[in-house]
């Protein structure tokens, strides 16, 4: 996959109109693993094709670096396998949690800020590329409360960037969502954050619930304030695949090409 190219996430409910696209409107596709592993009969088909047409990244929800529970081993080998099967590269996760005492919460969850946290991720990482024989790419998540921090957002991914060498998805909505609800100043959170660890960036839309809550649905319009987050660190970062994340609620397809658009005149404008 060259630098800079722009990407869509592949649903099921817009997978036609994806694969209708004229070549060059989109660059490459991603998805989740966990939902196309497995799967058979026309969908796999389906799979089949849009690889054929796409390069693709994946983005997983199940990995759970940050549970207390051992590494599900047996998943992360099918995991492997999927991403030997289609030549992926890029596996992204979630730096959160999904997972504990084996029951599945479905939902991901804050990792304490905490030194002791990062030892234990750092050492998950670890075994992770042990066996996906990849680096793993880790996203800055959006969360609602600290819990029992020892030290702000910026500096807990910074320690785990640089003390496990693993790479970052850098969520540009979760910059946003995270600055509203905690009241922290984004330009110095970007100026903070390790963005040389950046391999990847996502771009999506939010819901504002009231005056002091913004959630990260993925399924509304991106924002002019999220696409200036973009430019700005499109500017401090090496190029890498850019992708606009929609997961529901999903507009006339001409939308998401003007949300496309858009991110590429960005780019073009910081590359001028």
């Amino acid at each position: 996959m060259k630098n800079y190219q722009v990407g869509l996430g592949y649903r099921r409910d817009i997978s036609e109109e994806i694969m209708s696209l004229a070549p060059g409107t989109i660059d490459f596709i991603e998805l989740a693993p966990e939902n196309w592993m497995n799967i058979g009969g026309q969908w796999k088909k389906d799979l089949k094709a849009a690889a054929e047409k796409y390069p693709m990244t994946v983005h997983g929800l199940s990995l759970s670096i940050g549970s207390p529970d051992e590494l599900d081993i047996p998943f992360l080998k099918q995991v492997k396998a999927f991403l030997d099967e289609y030549n992926i590269d890029i596996y992204s996760e979630h730096l959160s949690y999904s997972k504990c005492d084996n029951a599945h919460l479905y939902d991901l969850l804050p990792i304490p800020f905490r030194k002791d946290a990062v030892k234990h991720i750092v050492k998950r990482i670890q075994q992770v590329q042990d066996i996906l024989e990849r680096e793993l790419v880790l996203e800055n998540v959006s969360y609602y409360s600290a819990i029992a921090p020892e030290m702000d957002e910026v500096d807990f991914i910074n320690a785990i960037l640089e003390e496990s060498n693993c790479g970052m998805l850098l969520d540009v909505n979760n910059i946003y969502v995270n600055a509203f609800n905690h009241k922290y100043d984004i330009d110095d959170f970007i100026h903070r954050l390790n963005l040389q660890r950046t391999r990847y960036i996502h771009i999506a839309g939010h819901e504002k619930v009231s005056d002091t809550l913004i959630i990260d649905t993925h399924g509304q319009a991106i924002i002019d304030p999220v696409y200036e987050i973009l430019e700005k660190v499109i500017d401090k970062t090496k190029p890498v695949p850019v992708l606009l994340e929609r997961d529901f609620n999903f507009p006339q397809f001409d939308e998401l090409i003007g949300e496309i658009k858009q991110i590429r005149s960005i780019i073009n404008k910081v590359e001028a």
